[in-house]
């Protein structure tokens, strides 16, 4: 399988070196990252809220290593807020972070939060609270806007931190949402945890490279275990999201939103800009919720190769494409 080589090569700096100075690269890569800057990026949120279509936006560059980095990617989602603000499009253009942007993995000593009647609390590197100081504002700044965040999932090692600083942030902003991942054994749990009433909870199959200790490695198994999720998501009070470009889980979604008495827009649909364009603008024209995931930045190369191991139409397309202009 290519999928698990190709997340390896997203952490390879050779690799990293090698395809960003392949002439087609900006070429596929603009396919899926429509901007590097927020003046690119504006223009492209007022043509697809045009057309019915809803955003979470993604500031791409989750392999950070200081704190002074941690910072400013707070400061490029602050700076996104205060633009697309006086378009005033509320919740039709949300944001997506990863957690290890704002500082989550960054090595420090390893410390207690609190005790509590039951015990010591989890315990998190200071990374931790790094990441939960960092995102806080940006969090507070979207509801100012009237909008929201989700909170993405990385691989399984950062999830119990992200889901406490999920829990800590929808104590005030009750709003916020998460990310949970088919291809862990531990989802489906998690899943019954956050179908909760005014929880906001997305469902992807997963990106990250995992073990087969933690996780399903077999298509199949993967494609049964989040239609299993998606019926405790859809059955549950909160509201589910639903990422995939599956054309079958796409359909399975709808009967189970049916059976489950959920209207139009008590769920949605969430695929990637530059995957399916035509069935973004289907689906929204069907009267259902099409969010597309849409990144934008400078430091692409580890969210690009994540899509190419998504999808092996991706990949095939990336080298059809270097083959046509070698």
């Amino acid at each position: 399988m290519l999928g698990p080589v190709i997340l390896a090569a997203s952490r390879s700096d050779r690799m990293r070196r090698l395809i960003s100075a392949a002439p087609v690269t900006k070429q596929v890569v603009d396919r899926f990252i429509p901007g590097e800057t927020v003046d690119d990026i504006v223009p492209i949120i007022e043509d697809l809220t045009s057309k019915g279509l809803e955003l979470t936006m993604d500031v791409v560059g989750e392999d950070i290593t200081t704190s002074e980095q941690a910072t400013a990617a707070r400061d490029a989602y602050l700076q996104l807020i205060e633009r697309i603000k006086p378009l005033g499009l509320g919740t039709q253009v949300e944001m997506s972070v990863k957690l290890s942007m704002f500082g989550q993995a960054l090595p420090s000593p390893t410390t207690t939060l609190f005790e509590g009647p039951s015990g010591p609390a989890p315990t998190f590197q200071d990374g931790h609270e790094l990441a939960l100081a960092n995102v806080r504002p940006v969090v507070e700044a979207a509801a100012a806007i009237g909008t929201t965040v989700t909170l993405d999932a990385e691989d399984h090692t950062t999830l119990d931190s992200m889901f406490a600083i999920h829990e800590e942030l929808r104590k005030d902003f009750p709003q916020t949402g998460c990310v949970i991942q088919a291809y862990l054994f531990r989802t489906e749990a998690d899943a019954r945890r956050l179908a909760a009433a005014g929880s906001r909870v997305r469902l992807v199959k997963g990106a990250y490279k995992e073990p087969a200790s933690v996780a399903y490695q077999d298509k199949h198994e993967i494609d049964k275990a989040y239609v299993r999720i998606l019926r405790i998501l859809m059955e549950g009070e909160g509201y589910p999201m639903i990422g995939s470009h599956d054309p079958r889980l796409i359909a399975i979604a709808q009967e189970l939103a049916h059976r489950a008495g959920r209207k139009l827009d008590e769920y949605e649909f969430q695929m990637l800009y530059g995957i399916r364009g035509e069935e973004h603008l289907r689906l929204a024209a069907e009267g259902h919720r099409m969010r597309v995931y849409t990144a934008y930045g400078t430091d692409w190369y580890g969210y690009f190769m994540r899509r190419l191991a998504e999808k092996p139409a991706n990949l095939k397309f990336f080298v059809r494409s270097m083959v046509s202009t070698g």
